[in-house]
C-alpha cells in the first residue's frame, strides 16, 4: 500500500470528487479526515469508507471560510491521529451569473469558499507538515480557471487564483519537502453537471475530444498519484483532467 498509515484531510469530502478521492486514498492505506458543511452526509461517508476499507476515519462538519475552524480542526486531528501527511483542498461552490448581473454576494461567496478556503486550510496545516519535514498538498482547480467561461467570472477567478496560489506555495514549502500541486478537472459527472439539460450536455460534448463527461474517479486517480512517492519530483504543477477540452 502506497499510503499505509498516512493521514489525509479532504475538504468537501462527503460526496462527488471528494468522496472518490477519499476512497482511492483509503484503498492505499491512508486514514482519513473528511470535512464538509453537511454534517450528516460527511459522517455517513466517513463511516461507510471506514467499514469498506478497514481504515480510521473522522467525519466532521467544518466551514473552510473560517480560519479559526480550520485551525481548531488541525489541532483536534493531531490529537486524534498524531499527524497530517496530506491535504486535499476540494471544497468548492458555484453561483453562476453574467458579470454585469453578478451581485457582491455571489462574487464574495464563491471567492471565500473556493480561494480563501484553500488559503485557510493550507495555512492551518503547513506548520505541522513543516515539523514533519514532509507533506503533500493537492488543490482542486478547474478547467474554467485556465480558459475562462461566460457566466462564471467568480468561479473562474477563484480557480485561477487557486492555480497561482498552488505555484507560490510550491516555491515556499519545497525546502521542507512539502509538495504542492493542483488538478484542473474539466466537466465531471457530479451534482453540478447532473443539473444540465440534455441540450446543454450535448453542446458540452462537442467541445470535448474524448466525447464524454469525466467521472470523479478520473480525477481521483490523478490526485492519488500526486500524493504518493511516484510523484516525488513534481511540485507546482497543474494536471488537466479534461478529456482534451482545453490543451
Amino acid at each position: 500500500m502506497k499510503l499505509k498509515d498516512q493521514v489525509a484531510w479532504i475538504t468537501g469530502g462527503a460526496q462527488g470528487i471528494g468522496k472518490a478521492v477519499a476512497l482511492r486514498l483509503a484503498g492505499e492505506g491512508a486514514h482519513l479526515i473528511l470535512t464538509d458543511v453537511d454534517a450528516a452526509k460527511v459522517q455517513a461517508t466517513a463511516a461507510e469508507i471506514a467499514q469498506q476499507k478497514g481504515i480510521k476515519t473522522w467525519g466532521v462538519q467544518a466551514n473552510v471560510v473560517q480560519f479559526t475552524e480550520c485551525e481548531k480542526l488541525v489541532g483536534d486531528a493531531l490529537d486524534k491521529f498524531g499527524r497530517i501527511d496530506i491535504l486535499i483542498n476540494n471544497a468548492g461552490i458555484t453561483k453562476d451569473n453574467l458579470l454585469m448581473r453578478m451581485s457582491d454576494e455571489e462574487w464574495d461567496a464563491v471567492l471565500a469558499v473556493n480561494l480563501k478556503g484553500v488559503f485557510n486550510c493550507t495555512k492551518a496545516v503547513v506548520r505541522p507538515m513543516m515539523k514533519q519535514r514532509q507533506g503533500r498538498i493537492v488543490n482542486v482547480a478547474s478547467v474554467v480557471g485556465l480558459m475562462g467561461n461566460a457566466g462564471q467570472a467568480n468561479y473562474a477567478a477563484s480557480k485561477g487564483g487557486v492555480v497561482a496560489l498552488t505555484k507560490t506555495c510550491a516555491r515556499e514549502f519545497a525546502s521542507r519537502n512539502i509538495l504542492v500541486n493542483a488538478v484542473a478537472p474539466g466537466f465531471i459527472r457530479t451534482r453540478m453537471t447532473d443539473a444540465l439539460t440534455e441540450d446543454q450536455k450535448k453542446k458540452l460534448l462537442e467541445l470535448i475530444p474524448l466525447a464524454r463527461l469525466g467521472e470523479a474517479e478520473d480525477v481521483a486517480k490523478v490526485v492519488l498519484f500526486l500524493c504518493t512517492e511516484d510523484s516525488s519530483y513534481i511540485t507546482g504543477h497543474v494536471v488537466s483532467v479534461n478529456g482534451g477540452m482545453y490543451i
